[in-house]
């Protein structure tokens, strides 16, 4: 079988070794393309799999924590605002969250489904399950930016994030690496 990526093996061999596994970090930042989606695509252009698979998760951690940092900062400022425009209430006033944001159709977009999903996953599991799982339904920065929204301690969500974009990312990673070797691309 004929490899269909050699001219892309060859660009990317034609980079500066140092550029190679940045260039996968920048891909892992991007939501749905995340850590494991540009693990793959370093692997699948010539990159040692460990070192697109650590550059991959490496993006996409950044970019998680980034979404974390500042949606708790907006969470608390909401939350400090709601506060003190109503002296009733309380440190625990919630923050609107997905549950009442309405959709202009009657049917749902591919992210108010994975929300849906989240949610119930949220529920069921707890965070550390929730988040194991979230792949599944949304990127990494959207599960963040829900969880944050919804309460979550910042330090919990990223520790479960953490977990989740390393067990994703090595395991899709070496998935990746088998069937390269397989193809013998």
């Amino acid at each position: 079988m004929s490899n269909p990526y050699e001219g892309l093996q060859d660009f990317v061999a034609g980079l500066p070794e140092l550029v190679q596994p940045l260039m996968v970090a920048l891909a892992g930042a991007i939501p749905y393309v995340e850590g494991e989606g540009s693990a793959t695509l370093g692997i699948i252009v010539g990159i040692n799999p460990i070192v697109a698979a650590i550059a991959g998760a490496t993006g996409n951690i950044l970019s998680v924590l980034l979404v974390v940092l500042l949606g708790s900062r907006v969470r608390e400022s909401v939350v400090a605002r709601r506060a003190a425009a109503t002296p009733v209430a309380n440190a625990t006033t919630t923050v609107a969250t997905v549950d009442e944001q309405a959709t202009t159709d009657d049917k749902p977009t591919r992210r108010a489904k994975g929300q849906t999903k989240l949610r119930r996953w949220l529920v069921r599991f707890g965070v550390p399950g929730a988040s194991l799982l979230a792949p599944l339904a949304l990127p990494t920065q959207l599960t963040a930016a829900f969880f944050v929204a919804s309460g979550v301690r910042k330090g919990w969500v990223m520790l479960w994030q953490i977990i989740a974009i390393v067990l994703w990312t090595g395991a899709v990673a070496a998935a990746a690496a088998g069937l390269v070797t397989v193809l013998g691309w």
